[in-house]
C-alpha cells in the first residue's frame, strides 16, 4: 500500500483511507487491512492536530484584532505616569499569570533601559508578587491563599501606586482582594483580563484590557502580547523624555 503525504484538506484524506480499508476487507486480506487501520489513525491524528493548530491561531488573531486600543494608549499613560512621579507598580497573578507577572517586571524593570549603566537615567520601580515563594507560603498558611497578594501590598503599597493584575477569569478572589485594598489605598489599578468579559475585576480596575476569548491558553498568550508592546513602546517614550 503506497504511503501519501497528508493533504490540507484532513477529511478527504481520511475518507480515502476509508475507502481503502473497504476496499481491503472486501479482498480478506487481513495483512492489508490491519496497514490500512493503522494509517487511518495516523491520518485521523494529522488532520485533527492541524484543525486544532489552525484554530488556535485563528482564535488568537481574533483576540488581537479585538483589543481595545484606547485601552492599551491608557495604561501605557498610567506606567508613564507613574514612573515620572517616581511611583511602584506591583504585578500579580496565579498560575501562568504568575509567571507572566514575573515577565512583565522584567520588562519594565530592565527591557524599559536603553542605557543600562547610566546611574543617572531614573528606572521604573517595579515588582512582581509572585517571586516571593517563603512570603507567598507564609501568608498562605497561616491566613488564606485569598490573603497572598494583599498582605504583601500591605506593607508596600501607596497613594498613585499602579497594581497591574493578569487574571483570564477576572474571579480569582486573592487578585480581587489585592486591587481592592490598593484602592483603600489610593493606589492606580490595570488589569490583563479574560473569558471575554473580564469578571469582577473588569469593573474593579481603573483601566481593563479584556481577551474576547473563553480560553485560558489565549488569555494569557495576549498578556505577554501585551507585556511586549507596552513595555517596547515605553522605552521609546523614555528616550523622548530624557533626550
Amino acid at each position: 500500500m503506497r504511503t501519501q503525504k497528508p493533504k490540507e484538506n484532513g477529511i478527504k484524506y481520511l475518507e480515502s483511507y476509508i475507502d481503502e480499508l473497504r476496499r481491503s476487507y472486501d479482498k480478506s486480506d487481513k495483512d492489508k487491512v490491519e496497514q490500512a487501520i493503522e494509517k487511518l489513525v495516523d491520518a485521523y491524528q494529522t488532520s485533527n492536530c492541524r484543525i486544532y493548530i489552525s484554530n488556535y491561531i485563528n482564535e488568537i488573531k481574533k483576540v488581537l484584532d479585538n483589543l481595545d486600543k484606547d485601552k492599551i494608549e491608557q495604561a501605557i499613560d498610567m506606567l508613564m505616569e507613574a514612573y515620572r512621579k517616581g511611583k511602584k507598580i506591583f504585578v500579580m497573578g496565579n498560575g501562568g499569570s504568575a509567571s507572566n507577572a514575573s515577565h512583565i517586571a522584567c520588562d519594565l524593570g530592565k527591557g524599559t533601559l536603553s542605557r543600562v549603566y547610566d546611574d543617572h537615567r531614573r528606572r521604573f520601580k517595579v515588582y512582581s508578587l509572585t517571586d516571593n515563594v517563603a512570603l507567598i507560603t507564609a501568608f498562605g498558611n497561616d491566613l488564606s491563599f485569598e490573603d497572598i497578594f494583599v498582605q504583601q501590598l500591605r506593607n508596600l503599597v501607596e497613594k498613585d501606586d499602579v497594581v497591574i493584575v493578569l487574571s483570564g477569569s477576572g474571579n480569582s478572589m486573592n487578585v480581587v482582594k489585592a486591587v481592592n485594598y490598593a484602592k483603600k489605598c489610593a493606589a492606580k489599578s490595570i488589569g490583563f483580563l479574560g473569558f471575554k468579559t473580564g469578571g469582577q475585576l473588569a469593573k474593579l480596575v481603573d483601566c481593563a484590557i479584556i481577551a474576547n476569548s473563553n480560553q485560558y491558553g489565549p488569555c494569557e498568550d495576549v498578556q505577554l502580547v501585551l507585556d511586549h508592546m507596552i513595555s517596547q513602546w515605553i522605552a521609546r517614550l523614555r528616550l523622548t523624555d530624557e533626550n
